[in-house]
């Protein structure tokens, strides 16, 4: 909700139960049931403050630019209070119609062998805190942050990228089919 002051913005964002929030420097530290998180937030002509239940973010002009930075600030932080609260899931489906491929979750990447009958295997890396879980012909990807898991997917998705081949005949690769609740495919 936006409210005008004497030629000044404000958007204020409400905090849910179990929920904790603190704001340093313009570094947003969230904390809830699925974990922590922070990022930092920072632009010259926006301050972000919390009172109470809620964040504030302010800004002294009331310009296109600085509705469009508050905007942008009030999305990353509702996502973080999502992924603190809920969480993220991407779902990937494992499609290997030629060659029989493998893919195994080993450290901070997932290794794709036998992928076409490459004797290489593929690489994805696993970004941070990000866990990922084989099971069957699905990959899961979970996370508290919606960046992070996306990333991750994009990865995976990303490795078994075909080159030089005809799309319609060779449809081998990992596909992402459901990002953070909905389907995509």
């Amino acid at each position: 909700m936006f409210t005008k002051m004497a030629a000044k913005l404000e958007k204020i964002i409400i905090i849910p139960e179990h929920v904790e929030v603190h704001i340093e420097n313009n570094l947003v530290k969230l904390k809830g049931p699925k974990g922590h998180t922070e990022k930092k937030l920072k632009h010259p002509a926006i301050i972000i403050k919390s009172e109470n239940n809620t964040i504030h973010l302010i800004a002294d002009n009331d310009s296109k630019k600085e509705k469009r930075v508050i905007n942008t600030f009030a999305a990353h932080i509702k996502n973080l209070i999502t992924g603190v609260k809920e969480g993220y899931q991407y779902t990937l489906k494992i499609c290997s119609g030629h060659f029989p491929m493998t893919v195994t979750v080993e450290g901070k990447s997932v290794i794709i062998k036998n992928f076409l009958g490459e004797k290489i295997p593929r690489r994805a890396n696993i970004i941070a805190d990000t866990k990922v879980e084989i099971k069957g012909s699905d990959i899961i990807v979970s996370g508290i942050n919606k960046e992070e898991a996306g990333e991750t997917a994009s990865n995976m998705e990303k490795a078994t990228r075909i080159t030089n081949r005809d799309r319609r005949v060779f449809m081998d690769g990992l596909w992402i089919t459901s990002k953070a609740g909905r389907k995509i495919r």
